[in-house]
C-alpha cells in the first residue's frame, strides 16, 4: 500500500466536498478546486476524513494512489489556508508595481514589462519583495516561476528576480588573457 496514499487527508467544518462519479468538487472560504479521477481510484468521504483508494496494486495504479491523495490535500489546503510564493528583485534600478490587473516590471530592459495577473492570484509588491498567493499550488508555483523567468538571476552580477532564500554561488568573471 501506498505510504502517501494510504493517509486519510483530515477536513474541517468549511470545506464542502462534492463528490459525483469520476469529479472531485472541493469547496472552502478561499475558492473552489476540483480534481478528475483516473480510472481505477476511488474516493470516499467519512466524518471528517477524506481517504483515497485503488482498485488493484499495479505500478500505475500506486503511482496514481499517491498523486491523487497529494492533490486532493493540497486543494483541501488550498481553499482553507490558500498558499504563497515569495520573490526579491535585485538589481539597480529593478522595480515593480501593481497597476490595476497587471504587475508592471523594470528590468534593465529597454522597455517595461507588464505582466498580467490571472484570475485565482492576488500578487502583492513591498520594495523589492513580490508575494505571489492564492488558492491552487499548481497556479501559484506556475505563475511565481514565469515572473522569475522575466529576469532569472544572474550568477555573476548577482542581479534578477529569485525566490526569497533561493542561494545563489557567484561565478568568477573570466580573468585577462594573458
Amino acid at each position: 500500500m501506498s505510504r502517501i496514499g494510504k493517509v486519510p487527508i483530515p477536513l474541517t467544518s468549511d470545506v464542502k466536498i462534492d463528490i459525483k462519479g469520476d469529479l472531485v468538487g472541493i469547496k472552502g472560504p478561499k475558492g473552489s478546486l476540483s480534481h478528475a479521477l483516473p480510472r481505477g481510484i476511488a474516493v470516499e468521504r467519512d466524518d471528517a476524513n477524506l481517504t483515497v483508494t485503488r482498485r488493484n496494486d499495479s505500478k500505475e495504479q500506486r503511482a496514481l494512489h499517491g498523486l491523487m491523495r497529494s492533490l486532493l490535500a493540497n486543494a483541501v489546503e488550498g481553499v482553507t489556508k490558500g498558499f504563497s510564493k515569495q520573490l526579491e528583485i535585485h538589481g539597480v534600478g529593478y522595480r515593480a508595481q501593481v497597476k490595476g490587473k497587471a504587475v508592471n516590471f523594470s528590468l534593465g530592459y529597454t522597455h517595461p514589462i507588464d505582466f498580467p495577473i490571472p484570475d485565482g492570484i492576488d500578487i502583492k509588491v513591498e520594495g523589492n519583495k513580490v508575494t505571489v498567493s492564492g488558492y491552487d499550488r499548481q497556479q501559484v508555483g506556475q505563475v511565481s516561476a514565469d515572473i522569475r523567468a522575466l529576469r532569472k538571476p544572474d550568477v555573476y552580477k548577482q542581479k534578477g528576480i529569485r525566490y526569497t532564500g533561493e542561494q545563489l554561488r557567484k561565478k568568477a568573471g573570466k580573468s585577462g588573457v594573458k
